[in-house]
């Protein structure tokens, strides 16, 4: 778990992360490079999740042995898929971070949404549920990890 002080939002205390694949940590069903090292730092301070529905069919492999959770939703209803994933965490404590369409409904119920442009650009849609917007999966985990950076971002 990982507790940030926000000026004009107070303690915010997280415990999951939870990512979409493609399009966010991955290109083409392939992780983007730099995010193996970056995941292993992340998952010191958080239990994190893979929450995809794997249209590469890469997602086992590409994160065997990191400290991930792979979880693989159906081809139908993936914005409900993931929402109730979210809801089963409790919604409470988690961070999400996606680009798609099939990641709005999860970042309604995150507590802080962090939406990834990148080569696959982003889902209007989820872009306006966000609570931040980075050009580059690195930069997401820098604000995580660098915990200025995103007291920075949310203050009020």
């Amino acid at each position: 778990m990982k507790t940030y002080q926000i000026p004009g939002r107070g303690l915010l205390e997280i415990e999951h992360l939870v990512l979409d694949f493609n399009g966010t940590i991955a290109e083409d069903g392939k992780l983007i490079e730099g995010i193996k090292e970056k995941l292993i730092q992340l998952g010191k301070a958080f239990t994190i999740y893979v929450v995809t529905a794997d249209t590469n069919g890469s997602v086992h492999r590409e994160c065997e042995g990191l400290p991930v959770t792979v979880h693989v939703i159906g081809k139908e209803d993936q914005l409900g898929e993931k929402k109730r994933f979210i809801q089963s965490l409790n919604s409470r404590g988690v961070i999400s971070i996606g680009n798609g369409v099939n990641d709005e409904w999860m970042f309604e119920v995150s507590d802080i949404a962090i939406a990834v442009i990148g080569k696959e650009g982003c889902a209007t849609s989820s872009l306006l549920k966000s609570n931040i917007v980075v050009v580059n999966i690195l930069d997401a985990f820098d604000l995580l990890l660098k915990e200025n950076r995103f007291i920075a971002t949310l203050r009020k």
